[in-house]
């Protein structure tokens, strides 16, 4: 009798310490827990030491993990492996997510710094009163050029881009919606389109370009066009003001047929284990210098209007990243197109990559 309870007591010591592990794994892994916050953004997206600034100010430790798309985040969020208390997602992906009830209302007594954010920003149609979201980011899409490389050409247009002039000079970012988007673009339809032939007559316009193409990249895009290994990309702004800080010789454009408006606002997964430090660390970052610091490492367009006046004037008065209102007004933002249609333009973008081989 004494073996069998020796036995039972060592079988609950075991089954105790598998349990402590497994919680030690969980939270090495980002689950959130105690007096820790996780959160998931895109890569180079936020200042590190205002994370480290966060952790001293308030003692509530960070676990940042990164995505590079906002299918990328939606698949690990749905998969709900992880307990995000913050992630980034884009206005479209915003939208998708609050219909599939995978997101917390946003508690704005708790965010008093909301009060900083341009009113232009606030109550857009994907998340009408921000109930889900706040602003973080926003931006255009663009054509980012080497002034240098292509002397006395001026860029104006995405029609400008299929002159056989810049053979093997274009480089793209690797995006579904924003490489058929200037397909779409160009022939003067919306971006939200989802006319099938539209959409072929797209896909047909940019396999014309395939001889200018380069190489259709990730996120290396922004070194591969400021080391001058191309002289032309289709890029966000942020990216492109990244690019023309490391190189004189670029320039930026918003095309003259009109291009993506697009938002990155803060949300809180409804898997969230930490959701009173997830409202702390996004009223931290609306704070007015905190978002200036922060827009200053990231180089996107801040929605903050009052973090304005502790940034550069060379910065604030630049409007290839600040444009007026009446041209962000001719602008598109991405519309949540459904699940089929989102398929078709990444079935188009793949049979158009493979095209170019």
């Amino acid at each position: 009798m004494k073996k069998l309870i020796q036995f039972f007591v060592l079988i609950v010591a075991v089954s105790a310490l598998l349990l402590w592990s497994i919680a030690k794994l969980n939270d090495s892994q980002g689950y959130s827990s105690g007096n820790t916050l996780t959160i998931y953004n895109w890569g180079d997206y936020i200042d590190p030491d205002l994370i480290s600034l966060f952790t001293e100010e308030t003692g509530i430790s960070v676990i940042y993990e990164t995505f590079d798309s906002n299918e990328a985040m939606m698949t690990k969020i749905q998969q709900g492996g992880t307990s995000y208390d913050i992630a980034v997602p884009s206005e479209y992906m915003i939208e998708k997510m609050i219909e599939e009830d995978l997101l917390l209302p946003i508690e704005h007594d708790k965010i008093p710094n909301l009060s900083n954010i341009d009113e232009r920003f606030i109550d857009l149609p994907f998340d009408p009163e921000n109930k889900y979201s706040v602003p973080y980011f926003w931006g255009t899409v663009g054509i980012v050029y080497n002034t240098a490389m292509l002397p006395g050409i001026e860029i104006t247009s995405w029609n400008d881009l299929w002159d056989p002039t810049f053979k093997n000079e274009i480089l793209l970012t690797d995006g579904a919606r924003e490489v058929i988007g200037m397909g779409l673009n160009s022939l003067g339809y919306s971006l939200n389109d989802t006319n099938r032939e539209h959409l072929l007559e797209a896909k047909s316009k940019l396999d014309l370009l395939t001889p200018n193409i380069k190489a259709i990249v990730g996120d290396e895009i922004k070194m591969l066009i400021a080391n001058e290994e191309a002289a032309i990309g289709l890029v966000w702004s942020g990216d492109a003001a990244d690019m023309m800080w490391e190189n004189d010789n670029l320039d930026y454009v918003v095309p003259i047929e009109g291009s993506n408006l697009w938002f990155d606002n803060m949300v809180i997964p409804k898997t969230a284990k930490n959701i009173e430090a997830a409202h702390m660390f996004i009223n931290f970052i609306l704070d007015a210098e905190i978002a200036a610091i922060n827009t200053e490492w990231v180089s996107y367009s801040t929605p903050n209007k009052e973090a304005l006046a502790f940034m550069p004037e060379d910065m604030t008065e630049d409007e290839r990243f600040y444009p007026p209102e009446e041209l962000t007004e001719k602008l598109e933002v991405y519309e949540n197109i459904g699940k089929w249609n989102l398929a078709y333009y990444n079935e188009l973008f793949l049979e158009f990559k493979m095209h170019r081989k």
